[in-house]
């Protein structure tokens, strides 16, 4: 099932360029423009979470493709939860051997601050699910170091991604950020009540779990907003209140981190399984 919205988007975003190489920072004669771009949104809502990551592997595997052919890098970021598990373990399985990995660059979203090797790690998930089960050379997989001091993480990793990502409006732009979303309308490690980490400057920020304490490694939203797709993926009837209320803008949506993404001049997708959709389903236009 999918549906697409269109809706405008803040500031005077401009048509994308072509893209240029790694570490380089583009210009566009038309940034001058006024006129308001508008993104299409897309839903898609999938039967099971098996399913909705079945079809995302294969979206992303024939992207990553795409951008191998032209010989370019292909900047991945990606989230750690059930879901992103799910759909790694598709990729090892039935895309490790089709898929131009060598083209594909790993980095993060969010980390936990704790070792690799740690099961809260979401790059050991990562590693164990498909890193360890592809062709994948070592200096594609940048990860964040999060047994390392938060803060001197937090800048390393913000110049690791600056010296391997190309940029735009001197901010790196992602090929692909995939995202989740908690049932509290977390996204990355950006939680209710700290949505100034949307907006910080910076391109990493040290975050801290509202409840647990715990402190966490994350992009920011401006660079989080400025790569070229976004993907969240979505499951389980607890998410569903949250998407309705980010989808038909009611009541305090906006304390919500995941409705602040919103890219500036690329596309995002939402893919949902049926719990996570059913309250929006009707009020979409196909």
């Amino acid at each position: 099932m999918e549906f697409i919205r269109e809706n405008p988007l803040q500031g005077e975003p401009v048509p994308r360029s072509g893209r240029q190489g790694v570490g380089k920072n583009e210009s566009d004669p038309l940034s001058n423009k006024t006129e308001k771009q508008k993104v299409k949104t897309l839903f898609k809502i999938f039967p099971s979470p098996s399913e909705l990551a079945e079809a995302f592997a294969e979206d992303i595997s024939g992207r990553i493709n795409s951008a191998g052919k032209s010989g370019l890098p292909f900047n991945l970021a990606v989230s750690g939860g059930n879901t992103p598990k799910l759909f790694f373990s598709i990729l090892a399985d039935k895309y490790h051997a089709s898929v131009n990995w060598g083209s594909v660059h790993f980095f993060w979203v969010d980390e936990r601050c704790v070792p690799p090797a740690d099961p809260e790690s979401n790059y050991g998930m990562t590693k164990q699910i498909l890193l360890d089960k592809i062709n994948i050379p070592v200096d594609n997989v940048h990860r964040m170091r999060g047994e390392d001091d938060p803060d001197r993480e937090a800048d390393r990793y913000a110049h690791e991604i600056l010296m391997n990502v190309r940029k735009k409006d001197m901010l790196p732009v992602f090929d692909q950020v995939i995202l989740g979303m908690g049932d509290d309308g977390h996204t990355a490690s950006i939680f209710p009540g700290n949505l100034n980490l949307i907006d910080s400057e910076k391109i990493c920020e040290v975050a801290v779990h509202p409840l647990s304490g715990q402190k966490r490694i994350t992009l920011t939203g401006k660079v989080i907003n400025n790569a070229d797709f976004i993907t969240f993926l979505a499951t389980g009837q607890n998410k569903a209140r949250i998407i309705e209320e980010i989808y038909k803008k009611k009541a305090q949506y906006m304390n919500y981190p995941a409705s602040s993404i919103d890219p500036l001049r690329g596309g995002i997708a939402w893919f949902l399984d049926e719990k996570a959709g059913e309250l929006i389903k009707e009020s979409l236009i196909c």
